[in-house]
């Protein structure tokens, strides 16, 4: 299984650029732009709680699980 971050899918949706979020949430933009990509092993519970706070958004509406055709 694989999990696909969709953080830029709802950034779009909500009309909100990354920097801002970053502020607001309180990490760099470097960070967040990792987060992005897919570029990060794990993701803090509160991070996820501010981002979807600011985005007004469920932790589901960032993630998705693909199965993989093994």
């Amino acid at each position: 299984m694989e999990i696909t971050v969709r953080l830029d899918v709802m950034l779009a949706l909500r009309k909100m650029k990354s920097r801002d979020l970053a502020a607001q949430i309180g990490i760099t933009e470097q960070n967040l732009s990792l987060l992005k990509s897919g570029k990060v092993k794990g993701i803090r519970f509160e991070t996820l709680a501010k981002i979807c706070a600011a985005l007004e958004c469920q932790p589901g509406d960032l993630l998705e699980a693909t199965l993989s055709a093994e």
